[in-house]
């Protein structure tokens, strides 16, 4: 487990952070920034695509007029044929909150990626080195039979890794499935012994949530954006400069149906309603996931300043001197 906070082992010196979660298309990044400027917050994104250079219009990156209202961190930071993990991101996570801390404002830490957001707050099991022969051979093994095929074993192995990993994302398969290899234990159960229970922070987690047929129309509604906005044309620009649709970042939501219509796989109706369709399923996901974390205060988009007092609350709790947290954007 990293061990970023261990020179401040005093629970009273531990930072607060914020955590502001749930599904894609719900609104994270508003009312990331707004909670920013009201308490005087630096933003840390916790989202697995939001990382990759390039990919804009499908990663829903923030605009740039909300970089402006408040600084956010870990967006840009990898081209998209460099691998990124839950690992990586809690390593460079944890260090940029420490700092915040330091500077005086507050790190929230706002994104849909469950994963993520627990390896930063708790750190991840230590997992076996991967075996080289292990990994080289499933990869050739699915580009032989295809990724489905590896979920499907997946699946027979570790039920739950399989229903979190999309059939066709072939890295996550492949770790799943070299990390039981190597350990004879499926990594679902590596996750639930390690409990992710210590944590160098303190920590106030926010989820948003709303009417279930409500969120399916905005996120459908946000997928017609996107393409209006050029998501066909952007995958067309990564393929131009040599990103496959064999990488990982380009068989994420949205890029990878592009790659169909482009391949001829699907047809364009076929490539938006699958879209639609998946991304639907994918919020579903993120909300069972999200659910089953007790700590999670949850409240609604629309009326996200009803959670202020709250966070007031938290945030003079845990402060120095018990006085309201004070950042740049309120200097």
């Amino acid at each position: 487990m990293d061990t970023i906070g261990a020179s401040r082992p005093d629970i009273s010196s531990k930072p607060p952070v914020l955590v502001i979660c749930g599904p894609t298309g719900i609104g994270k990044t508003a009312a990331a920034v707004t909670a920013a400027e009201t308490f005087g917050g630096e933003i840390i994104s916790a989202d697995s695509m939001q990382v990759y250079r390039f990919m804009d219009i499908g990663t829903a990156k923030p605009t740039t007029e909300e970089r402006a209202r408040a600084p956010h961190h870990l967006i840009d930071i990898v081209d998209p044929d460099k691998d990124f993990d839950a690992a990586r991101f809690s390593r460079a996570a944890r260090e940029i909150a420490v700092a915040i801390d330091r500077r005086g404002a507050v790190p929230i830490v706002a994104g849909g990626t469950g994963l993520y957001i627990k390896a930063m707050l708790y750190g991840l099991f230590r997992a076996e080195p991967p075996d080289p022969l292990t990994r080289r051979r499933l990869r050739q093994e699915a580009d032989a039979v295809g990724s489905e095929a590896l979920h499907r074993r997946l699946a027979g192995i570790d039920a739950k890794a399989a229903a979190r990993i999309h059939p066709h994302d072939t890295f996550r398969i492949i770790r799943a499935l070299e990390t039981a290899a190597a350990t004879g234990v499926p990594l679902t159960d590596h996750h639930r012994r390690h409990g992710f229970r210590e944590s160098p922070f303190r920590v106030m987690k926010i989820g948003l949530d709303m009417d279930r047929q409500a969120l399916y129309d905005r996120i459908d509604r946000r997928v017609d954006t996107m393409i209006d906005a050029g998501l066909l044309d952007e995958v067309r620009g990564l393929m131009s400069r040599g990103y496959g649709e064999d990488l990982k970042a380009m068989q994420s939501l949205g890029y990878r149906h592009m790659v169909d219509f482009t391949a001829g796989r699907l047809t364009w109706e076929e490539a938006v309603r699958t879209l639609k369709r998946d991304t639907r399923r994918f919020a579903k996901r993120q909300l069972t996931w999200f659910r089953a974390d007790k700590e999670i205060v949850w409240g609604a988009p629309d009326n996200f300043s009803a959670l202020f007092p709250k966070i007031d609350a938290f945030l003079r709790n845990n402060s120095k001197d018990g006085q309201p947290f004070k950042g740049s954007s309120n200097k």
